[in-house]
């Protein structure tokens, strides 16, 4: 590992910083993986993922023994689909670097855009539970797109998954923004694990700066779930907002300017 001090240092404040967002709305590797491409020179993208994986581990686990200790997890949302979650993210780890990014880029711009929009048109949507929509039905889609859909994006590339698990929870099992948070965070130690087992398999994990990176998300990730907690959904609400546009930024960004 051949960081300097001062790329180090940036590294290790911006890993607290992800770990903040990661833990209030996720989103926090949109921060931290471009950061670690820059700040690391030559390391190659599979490699950057993967110490990503170790880092943000820490900071979810922490984010959501924080969230299960001082609310209710409904579990049999978030269980099933943690466990689906490691299979899935381990299969799209395999496949990590076989995709190029332009075959899945554009469809999660329209999926972004499509999220901010849901969110803005129904200002209610997270503020308060509906439990009347958690039937069934919506259970088992529920499990499908975080266990399967989101968890496979999440191995393949990773930057927004938690943003989407919160609003797939939000919207298709009627929780509002803080559950709905909750059991993201619990589903992203799933696809995290899942993903990092794969990585660390075939050798691409940085052990050393990704542990470093992981105390600094730890405590990050502490503060922000407290706040979460603390201020409610509409604090969420507009953090996820603002994480959203960010990505669609980034994405755009990608897409258009930097190919």
């Amino acid at each position: 590992m051949d960081v300097d001090p001062l790329s180090l240092t940036t590294l290790l404040a911006v890993a607290a910083m992800a770990g903040w967002i990661d833990a209030v709305v996720g989103g926090g590797g949109l921060l931290l993986l471009p950061v670690l491409m820059v700040a690391v020179p030559g390391m190659p993208v599979v490699s950057a993922l993967a110490t990503n994986k170790l880092t943000a581990i820490a900071g979810t686990t922490t984010a959501a023994v924080t969230y299960a200790r001082s609310t209710k997890i409904d579990w049999a949302v978030a269980g099933p689909s943690a466990v689906l979650a490691m299979c899935c993210a381990g299969v799209g780890a395999a496949l990590a670097g076989a995709v190029p990014a332009s075959a899945y880029r554009p469809v999660v711009l329209v999926v972004l855009v499509g999220v901010a929009a849901f969110v803005v048109l129904r200002p209610r949507l997270g503020v308060v539970s509906l439990p009347h929509r958690r039937t069934r039905v919506r259970v088992g889609v529920a499990v499908l797109v975080a266990g399967v859909g989101i968890a496979l994006y999440d191995g393949l590339v990773g930057p927004g998954t938690g943003t989407f698990l919160v609003v797939a929870f939000t919207a298709l099992v009627g929780a509002d923004f803080v559950h709905g948070s909750a059991m993201a965070k619990v589903v992203n130690v799933g696809t995290n694990l899942g993903a990092l087992v794969v990585f660390a398999a075939t050798g691409h994990v940085w052990w050393l700066l990704g542990a470093a990176m992981a105390v600094c998300n730890i405590a990050g990730a502490a503060l922000g779930a407290r706040m979460a907690l603390r201020r409610g959904s509409g604090f969420v609400r507009v953090v996820l907002l603002v994480v959203v546009v960010a990505l669609v930024g980034r994405l755009g960004f990608d897409q258009w300017v930097a190919a």
